[in-house]
């Protein structure tokens, strides 16, 4: 259980950190002279900010995604040592899962992507 709130506590912060990284660092690139004319070295720090902000939206979606799957497959394996004959329901629930971890990094790889190239 312990484990867990960490985890999510983690996960919480990982959050915190994708917010910030994606809305708030390419705005203080225009921001940082406090004039509101954008020239050729404010749009490169801007095209910086927004790089940076995409890998760390995409390495942590990765990397949160990672945990939840490797926790998944190995309370699945104890579910199927301690249960065998519920083996086919429980690996059936554990792939649903693992589709839906993979899904929200997609997920966070598209808007990874919008960023660097839409905003």
């Amino acid at each position: 259980m312990k484990i867990m709130k960490k985890t999510m506590l983690l996960l919480g912060l990982l959050a915190a950190v994708f917010t910030f990284s994606i809305f708030a660092a390419p705005k203080a690139a225009y921001a940082a002279d406090g004039d509101t004319e954008v020239t050729a070295e404010s749009e490169d720090n801007a095209t910086g900010s927004k790089a940076l902000a995409a890998a760390i939206a995409i390495g942590a979606a990765a990397a949160a995604g990672a945990i939840g799957m490797g926790l998944t497959v190995a309370k699945s394996a104890e579910g199927i040592a301690r249960q065998p004959e519920a083996e086919g329901k429980i690996r059936t629930t554990m792939i649903l899962g693992i589709v839906f971890i993979e899904t929200v990094v997609i997920y966070a790889l598209i808007v990874s992507i919008l960023v660097i190239f839409v905003l």
